[in-house]
């Protein structure tokens, strides 16, 4: 049960962490580049990459990597996850995973707008 708390404390941070890098990023910059967005993935790479070297264990890592992580981008689990199969010499299915998240997250986000778009 405790692991479930520590992920749900991880997540609810990321979580504000993203709403309120996405508020600063807005009024600093303007909203004509979602560079909130941007920010928080590179931050959520450079830490899941960095959390991932220092291997912490069980509810630290599950606190940082499933919950903070997590919360603040996906970005930063699909960057990790490609950067091993890499890592692992599997080309392909890196070039496969990245492929697939691209195009098929679009293509998700794309239908999604469009089946429920009032508008269309």
């Amino acid at each position: 049960m405790s692991s479930v708390l520590f992920v749900a404390a991880g997540g609810a941070l990321g979580a504000l962490c993203r709403y309120l890098t996405g508020m600063f990023a807005s009024a600093l910059f303007g909203p004509s580049f979602p560079m909130g967005t941007l920010i928080v993935n590179i931050v959520g790479c450079f830490v899941i990459g960095s959390v991932y070297v220092m291997q912490p264990s069980g509810l630290l890592s599950e606190f940082i990597l499933q919950g903070f992580c997590g919360a603040l981008t996906t970005f930063s689990t699909f960057s990790l996850d490609s950067f091993r199969l890499l890592q692992q010499g599997f080309t392909a299915r890196a070039a496969a995973n990245i492929l697939l998240n691209m195009v098929l997250g679009l293509g998700a986000a794309a239908l999604g707008v469009s089946l429920f778009n009032p508008a269309q």
